[in-house]
């Protein structure tokens, strides 16, 4: 009996705990319906107020409860408070059928989970969702912000809304037949979100530390559409503002042109290239590869004036040739007039290069008013934009020749005049000399008659050839003039001129000349050296096809030896011909002019034969080009647009401010005929004149002359020898300095 006591006291224990909970469930369903009743049926302007104070004295507490609890629900859930009586009725419920409420607190941390879900989604869809809506709706949105998820909000709210009812369905215990499903495919949806979350934040965090000029997918919008003012420099202003002594006359004043004489960029209307059409155009672009079994995925995204850059991150085993080799069949599968794919330098990606639907025309006025166009460049070129809209200025001095290249029409006449125009805008007359030779006689004409001219501009082939040698002449006597002065460079040497002038010495150099007889010590003389600013000169060529044709083997060296040596004596190329073909650009012009730029050509063949790789067959004319700095990487560049009223009014401000000094010997086919007798004085017009000069200047060289007839070297040195053999000047010592033997009385 005893036993029998014992064995059933458990028992006994176990069924008093079930009816309790029994019973504890059956509180909890009243009171969910007097919840749910409170909610729906009960005022809570008199006592719902949860932080105002009840003043009755008699409060009926049936209908104060069920009020607060509305007003305290409302405040903090808003809408969404009629959800909050299911969960007693649910756990009643199953109290009541003796089921076990299996991981409880993972259930209720799941329930306030799915609340906040609930109330931010409700908040953002215009929802009364109270105080917690409020809170969670405003942490939700600044972290989309800071993803630029802006654009998705309205799915993201869906999204959140479905997977809080999901949770809050199963936090509850409410059991449907379709349930299962339904949380797998949740969880299935929540695994991919959370996938792609992380992609997001590792590409932002990349990005993070990248170049300025490189743009993450959805922030390409505000690069696209929104064109920045082009911004005035200072030194543009201060240079405009600066006036500067003309050699042609004392009375004349030189300033630099402005900015007016240029057209101003339109406003253009905005993009398509939206950051929707960006990442459709990206995600069909991963299918187009994927068909071709290319594996990986789009990563950066540039948006320029003329094309957009999508930058593959190639799967690991992916060949970047085979990439490269598809160009064709991508611009077929995108619809696209052409496609350039080359690789990114120094990353691990592959540059798939697509034409914009707008195309955006870029202005040479914003790029000579930006702020790169103020750094401190000797010799600037305005050579347009690159993929990122970035201003690109490139300095001849550094170049220091330039070999550009390019169908008829694709933009290359175009491109020579803005980087004429760059110059002019920068440089002075005394700073800055052209050689024009234009064989097509139609491209720079314009610019006749400029003050930065030393010759008129040349039309002949062989006038052009005797032009090339003379620059060959002036860069050897600027090397004679350097090393007297002990520099390396013209711009070393004429700081130093300059310098000289402004404190007003006289730069002199000591020679030795032979031996004292009486002590044997040596014998030295001072030579008094020239102080005269030698200007830059550009050698423009528009046509070389031309040239080489009439003379290609004297072409050819002339331009060998101006590569090889003139960039330390300030004479630089710009070669520009339509037809690169290797008769043309052969191996040596192209070994000595490392500097180029390729527009569009016709075929890969002429592409390799400029830049060595092929690409520019890809390109879309109209400016579009690809420049090689020095056998550097390739750089797509969008070039600036230039009107001939444009070109018309910068040539002819510059004509009002003075004439040019032209220096007719510079073309001069001087022939043995021409001065048999050399002793013959009258055979040159100007020897009367030179006579005059170096009595009353008591100076006599061969660049004296020249500086001061404006003749070339070759005329000068004959008229010195005439001058020595009529005993008006002495022999050259061993220094090259002669005394001059009569004045001006005499």
């Amino acid at each position: 009996m005893m036993e029998k006591n014992i064995t059933n006291k458990p028992e006994n224990s176990s069924w008093l705990k079930i009816k309790l909970l029994q019973f504890i469930g059956f509180i909890l369903i009243i009171a969910a319906f007097y919840l749910l009743f409170s909610i729906y049926f009960f005022d809570y302007e008199d006592y719902g107020n949860p932080y105002a104070s009840v003043k009755e004295e008699k409060i009926i507490w049936f209908y104060y409860i069920g009020s607060w609890f509305n007003g305290a629900s409302e405040y903090w859930l808003g809408k969404f408070n009629w959800a909050i009586p299911f969960v007693p009725f649910i756990i009643g419920y199953k109290l009541l059928k003796k089921d076990n409420l299996n991981n409880f607190f993972i259930r209720l941390l799941l329930l306030l989970i799915s609340i906040i879900f609930i109330c931010s989604s409700l908040n953002n869809l215009n929802v009364e969702a109270g105080k917690i809506g409020g809170i969670a709706s405003f942490l939700i949105i600044e972290l989309i912000q800071y993803l630029d998820f802006i654009k998705y909000i309205s799915f993201i709210n869906y999204a959140f809304l479905f997977i809080g009812l999901v949770i809050y369905v199963y936090s509850v215990g409410i059991k449907f037949i379709i349930y299962p499903n339904i949380l797998v495919l949740t969880f299935k949806a929540l695994k991919i979100i959370l996938t792609k979350s992380f992609l997001v934040v590792k590409n932002t965090l990349k990005k993070l530390i990248s170049p300025k000029n490189t743009y993450k997918r959805a922030n390409t919008k505000k690069n696209i559409s929104k064109r920045k003012k082009p911004y005035l420099g200072k030194r543009s202003e201060y240079e405009r503002q600066k006036e500067l002594d003309l050699n042609t006359s004392e009375t004349n004043i030189f300033k630099l042109p402005h900015l007016d004489l240029l057209e101003e960029p339109k406003v253009t209307k905005a993009f398509k290239n939206n950051d929707e059409h960006l990442d459709n155009t990206a995600r069909m672009l991963e299918s187009v590869l994927d068909d071709f079994g290319i594996r990986g995925e789009i990563g950066r995204i540039q948006s320029g004036p003329v094309v957009t850059r999508y930058e593959l991150e190639p799967a690991p085993g992916v060949r970047s040739s085979r990439v490269i080799g598809l160009s064709d069949d991508i611009a077929r599968s995108m619809s696209a007039i052409s496609t350039r794919v080359a690789v990114v330098p120094g990353r691990n990606a592959i540059g798939i290069e697509l034409p914009n639907e707008d195309r955006e025309t870029v202005y040479l006025r914003e790029i000579i008013s930006s702020k790169a166009f103020e750094k401190n460049f000797e010799l600037p070129l305005a050579l347009g934009r690159d993929i990122a809209g970035n201003p690109i200025i490139a300095d001849l001095a550094k170049m220091p020749h330039l070999l550009v290249a390019g169908t008829t029409g694709s933009g290359k006449s175009v491109a020579v005049n803005a980087m004429i125009i760059s110059m002019l805008y920068n440089l002075d007359p005394k700073r800055l000399k052209f050689i024009m030779i234009d064989p097509k006689m139609l491209e720079l004409s314009v610019y006749e008659d400029i003050p930065h001219l030393l010759h008129p501009v040349v039309t002949e082939p062989r006038k052009a050839i005797v032009a090339l040698k003379w620059a060959v002449k002036e860069m050897n006597n600027r090397y004679r003039l350097m090393s007297e002065l002990g520099v390396r460079n013209i711009y070393t040497y004429n700081n130093k001129i300059t310098k000289s002038i402004e404190k007003g010495q006289i730069l002199t150099k000591t020679y030795q000349t032979g031996f004292d007889p009486d002590t044997g010590k040596p014998k030295t003389e001072k030579h008094e050296l020239e102080t005269e600013i030698l200007p830059n000169i550009v050698v423009v060529i528009d046509e070389m096809a031309d040239l080489m044709i009439t003379a290609g083997r004297e072409i050819e060296v002339s331009i060998q030896a101006l590569a090889q040596k003139a960039r330390a004596a300030g004479i630089h190329l710009i070669v520009a011909t339509q037809r690169p073909s290797v008769d043309v650009i052969t191996g040596t012009i192209k070994a000595n002019l490392p500097t180029r730029i390729s527009f569009q050509v016709t075929s890969k063949i002429d592409s390799r034969t400029i830049l060595g790789e092929q690409g520019a067959e890809q390109l879309l004319g109209k400016g579009d080009m690809l420049f090689m700095e020095s056998a550097s990487q390739v750089q797509r560049i969008h070039g600036p647009f230039v009107t001939d009223a444009e070109v018309d009014k910068v040539s002819s401000f510059l004509r009002n401010l003075g004439s040019p000094n032209y220096i007719f010997e510079i073309t001069s086919e001087e022939s043995d005929e021409e001065y048999k007798n050399e002793n013959d004085k009258s055979l040159d017009p100007l020897f009367d004149q030179a006579v005059d000069l170096i009595s009353r200047e008591q100076k006599a060289s061969t660049s004296f002359l020249q500086r001061h007839l404006q003749i070339g070297y070759n005329r000068a040195a004959r008229i010195i020898d005439v001058m020595e053999a009529e005993k008006m000047i002495s022999p050259a010592s061993q220094t090259g300095k002669r005394e001059v033997l009569i004045n001006q009385k005499n």
